[in-house]
């Protein structure tokens, strides 16, 4: 018996699994990265991003539910590894002035990977007519966006002037 040809709906799915384990997982790392910086700014900006990846990891849920499918994640390795790096940094520049900068850039590097999951998936959406899916991705992508021009603000204006000090 052959098997079945794989779809754009099938890419679809397992594109929302990843993006859908890897906020989650960054929900788990936010608290952790505020707790380690040492910007009041920075820690806000980490404290107000998990707040928005709650009600991203919401819309994810009801994408899943206008594909009749259960929200489900599948283990993202890259997701992984960003967080992975995270850790590294606030271990080996814990009593750094150097610390909040390395935290930044780790944060940016996890918004680079978002943009990027949800751009090809609205891409996919609106090629499938599945535009109330497309609409909540667009949410999401906006936030992740902002997320990352306020982080290139804080980094240009504050973190990076102190860590060179």
């Amino acid at each position: 018996m052959a098997a079945k040809e794989k779809t754009l709906e099938d890419l679809f799915h397992e594109t929302l699994k990843d993006i859908y384990f890897a906020e989650k997982k960054i929900l788990t790392a936010l608290p952790k990265l505020a707790k380690a910086a040492n910007s009041d700014d920075l820690r806000a900006a980490f404290e107000k991003h998990a707040t928005e990846t709650e009600a991203q990891v919401g819309r994810l849920e009801d994408v899943f539910e206008l594909i009749d499918k259960p929200a489900k994640g599948k283990t993202c390795p890259a997701i992984l590894g960003l967080i992975e790096e995270g850790q590294e940094v606030m271990k080996d520049f814990k009593d750094s002035d150097a610390l909040d900068a390395g935290l930044l850039a780790g944060a940016q590097a996890v918004e680079h990977y978002e943009i990027s999951r949800y751009g090809t998936l609205i891409a996919w959406a609106e090629q499938m007519g599945l535009d109330d899916a497309a609409r909540l991705l667009k949410q999401n992508l906006a936030e992740e966006e902002k997320t990352d021009q306020s982080l290139t603000k804080l980094a240009e204006t504050a973190v990076n002037y102190q860590a060179a000090a």
